[in-house]
């Protein structure tokens, strides 16, 4: 036991105790050893998080502001400037269509035509029928604003408004165009719904007893 404490005083007065600020500031080292025992206090790294902004709405919105550019160095005083104008209206969708000789573009309300219409075939060619009639799907570019009902009714009241258009740039497209029904204001629409009942004209269940 004596021979150990010996040993253990002869160790501890051979511990040296340094300080460093700069690189570590609190160490501490056995000298007569080939192993050291180093204790050092360090910052903690810190945490660094980057939040980007996604892009795509801010290239959608570039996007709609250059299409808005275009169509007013198209159209200079607005839609209810220009000559070749046609109203269309289907359910309750009002479409107001201006055509101007062009490539075959169609503008609806500052976007593409095909992503307006959310690349819906069936509503691509309602817009596409009058001018394929004549054969100008080529020849004249189509800007459109259209606002209420849905996508469908929108499609179906641009289709009516480009053919009463087309008639203002001449009347012998009357007869093809109307040969093609493409000139007839369809009047359904939703009927409206009546006091008592659930719907236009679905009544609530009757029971006798």
């Amino acid at each position: 036991m004596a021979m150990s404490i010996s040993t253990l005083a002869s160790s501890f007065s051979s511990l040296s105790f340094s300080s460093q600020v700069s690189q570590k500031p609190y160490s501490i080292s056995l000298a007569p050893s080939s192993k050291s025992l180093q204790f050092s206090k360090t910052k903690p790294q810190s945490l660094t998080v980057l939040a980007t902004a996604a892009a795509e709405p801010l290239t959608a919105d570039l996007e709609t502001s250059n299409i808005e550019k275009y169509v007013k160095s198209r159209l200079p005083g607005g839609f209810a400037a220009q000559t070749l104008i046609g109203t269309g209206r289907r359910k309750c969708a009002i479409a107001r269509v201006v055509i101007q000789e062009g490539t075959g573009k169609f503008i609806i309300n500052y976007r593409d035509a095909k992503e307006y219409l959310q690349g819906n075939p069936l509503w691509l060619q309602y817009i596409k029928v009058p001018l394929a009639t004549l054969g100008y799907e080529t020849s004249y570019d189509v800007f459109v604003k259209a606002h209420g009902g849905g996508l469908s009714g929108q499609a179906q009241a641009i289709s009516l408004g480009i053919a009463r258009a087309l008639l203002k740039v001449s009347e012998d497209h009357r007869k093809p165009l109307r040969k093609e029904g493409l000139l007839t204001r369809d009047a359904r629409t939703v009927e409206r719904k009546k006091a008592g009942l659930h719907k236009a004209r679905k009544a609530p269940q009757f029971s006798k007893r």
